[in-house]
């Protein structure tokens, strides 16, 4: 794994997890944990309205941390309801971070090759909906990272569980003074509430 992102990780406080933000944590513990015991492959995909910011920052978080504990059966993906692009600020967030990141194509909807390590598979980045082909059509959970794809998704086709761990949308500080900071800000929430729910799993 590249250093930058071992310090980032090593930074991160998940003390700070407030306890009733644990116990919305604690399906995807459990979903995680029921799938290392029985040795099968634990899919995760994030859905959110857009699939532009905070799914695919959840995505690559936990891609990452699986990594960094040495899970190896868990591979995730992300969607939304409606397809748009993947927003620029989350790519630059994510290469402050310590991601090497590729354009491999432009485009209204460009892809992104998002790389956490010289020799693991890079994550590829771009908009889709839920079900793209993309993704995976069974034995996943699906994780609302937004109120209103939750709301307007009350069931996802082909999902084992559906969790909802919504965040904040730093969309709302976009073309302001704040903005990078406040991406940053939530891709650790993320990162930490992520390192967190890894941190509980028994191999």
């Amino acid at each position: 794994m590249f250093s930058n992102i071992i310090t980032t990780i090593k930074a991160l406080n998940p003390e700070s997890i407030t306890k009733e933000r644990k116990a919305v944590l604690l399906p995807l513990i459990d979903f995680i944990q029921l799938k290392v015991s029985n040795s099968q492959e634990a899919r995760i995909n994030f859905i959110c309205t857009h699939n532009s910011r905070r799914s695919h920052l959840a995505q690559v978080w936990t891609q990452t941390l699986a990594n960094f504990f040495n899970l190896k059966n868990v591979t995730c993906y992300s969607g939304g309801t409606e397809t748009t692009a993947l927003f620029p600020m989350v790519v630059k967030t994510l290469e402050n971070s310590g991601f090497k990141i590729n354009t491999i194509s432009k485009g209204d909807n460009a892809v992104y090759s998002i790389k956490y390590a010289n020799n693991e598979h890079s994550i590829i980045g771009f908009s889709k909906k839920m079900d793209d082909d993309f993704n995976p059509k069974s034995e996943f959970a699906a994780i609302m990272t937004c109120d209103s794809a939750n709301e307007a998704c009350p069931f996802v086709p082909g999902a084992e569980k559906r969790i909802p761990i919504t965040f904040e949308d730093p969309k709302a500080f976009d073309n302001t003074p704040q903005q990078a900071e406040k991406y940053n800000e939530r891709s650790l929430q993320i990162a930490t509430e992520l390192f967190f729910v890894f941190s509980q799993i028994k191999s």
